[in-house]
C-alpha cells in the first residue's frame, strides 16, 4: 500500500512540475520519467519542522 502512494505521488508531482516549469522536461527528463524509480522514506523523531525544512535546504541539488 505504502510503495503505490509513493509511486501515485511521484506520478502526479511529475505531471505537475511538468506542466508548470517545462524547462524541467528538456534538463531533467531521463528515459520519459523525473523521477527515479526508488524512494526513501524516514522519521524525524519529532524534531520542529523549521528544522527539517533547515536540513532539506542545505542538501546538495543536482547540476
Amino acid at each position: 500500500m505504502h510503495v503505490h502512494l509513493v509511486f501515485v505521488t511521484k506520478g502526479v508531482s511529475s505531471r505537475r512540475l511538468r506542466q508548470e516549469f517545462p524547462d524541467l522536461v528538456s534538463r531533467y527528463w531521463r528515459a520519459n520519467k523525473l523521477w527515479f524509480g526508488s524512494y526513501f522514506a524516514g522519521t524525524v523523531g519529532g524534531a520542529p519542522l523549521s528544522v527539517v525544512e533547515q536540513y532539506i535546504e542545505q542538501q546538495n541539488r543536482p547540476v
